[in-house]
């Protein structure tokens, strides 16, 4: 157990310094999507690294089954969802809403850039952590880090589609849920990715998130940036445009015409009433 509090204490170090930053760069009012997405790329990436440490060598080391992992990743994710305030540490879902023409070029520019400076600096306090060597399981993840293991384990077309598949999904549900309220939508979400994630972890850990991928696997030998880029960049995006085009009919920011639904008006509208329909039943009268 004294390893899983370290862990715990990692994670409310995190939570606190997320929370910091956030707070002081809410002052940057030109660089609005940069100050919001950098914390919270950076509390879901660090919170991340040590969640793999706990799936890959908690389980041998520390004696933590795989159960301990899945709860705390939708503890974790709930809490991100909560304390974001609607940023969400994924360049596929600012892509999203440039897409939907909800931020500008500008902001989405900016978000992207928090997104993945937020997970530099989340892998480098990790392994400042690390080098600590607090318990056990630390020291040997410490001895690991320099020669990791790639979290692909599958080739990289399948890696692809799982991580499209992992999206779509994902995506289709944010669309879907953009307009509920939080008490609904955070731990509904959530869970989706916890389940996604339980499904992809076999074949690539089930990430589907471009930023967090970057910094977690992206250094690891055994494939190519070009092979990485495949899986985790391209296969997301591409999940997430076919679920952007499948729930709206069309990509508002490419072309306005819906080619799946017809735009029927759900109103009907009173015909004008003729001068000879009202000559008739003056007669009448």
């Amino acid at each position: 157990m004294s390893g899983l509090n370290v862990s715990l204490g990692y994670f409310l170090a995190v939570l606190a310094l997320s929370e910091v930053a956030r707070r002081l760069l809410r002052r940057l009012s030109m660089l609005r999507g940069f100050s919001a997405e950098l914390p919270a790329s950076f509390m879901l990436v660090a919170c991340w690294h040590e969640l793999r440490t706990l799936m890959e060598v908690g389980a041998w080391a520390g004696g933590f089954g795989p159960d301990v992992s899945v709860t705390l990743l939708f503890l974790i994710l709930v809490v991100h969802g909560i304390c974001s305030q609607g940023a969400s540490g994924n360049p596929t879902v600012t892509l999203q809403s440039f897409l939907l023409l909800k931020v500008s070029p500008w902001v989405a520019f900016s978000s992207l850039v928090g997104q993945f400076a937020g997970a530099a600096l989340a892998s480098a306090l990790a392994i400042r952590y690390w080098i600590l060597e607090l318990t056990d399981m630390h020291m040997i993840q410490n001895m690991m880090s320099q020669d990791c293991s790639a979290a692909l384990q599958v080739s990289v077309p399948q890696g692809a589609f799982a991580e499209g598949v992992c999206a779509f999904f994902y995506h289709l549900l944010a669309l879907r849920l953009r307009h509920s309220t939080a008490l609904f939508r955070v731990p509904l979400t959530a869970l989706t990715i916890t389940l996604l994630t339980c499904a992809a972890s076999s074949y690539t850990t089930g990430l589907f998130n471009p930023a967090l991928a970057f910094a977690l696997t992206f250094h690891c030998s055994g494939y190519t940036l070009q092979e990485y880029a495949t899986v985790y960049w391209l296969g997301p995006i591409t999940g997430m445009t076919l679920a952007l085009f499948l729930y709206q009919g069309h990509i508002p920011r490419l072309f306005s015409r819906n080619l799946l639904y017809s735009q029927k008006s759900r109103y009907r509208v009173p015909q004008a009433k003729t001068a000879q329909d009202q000559g008739g039943r003056t007669k009448e009268g």
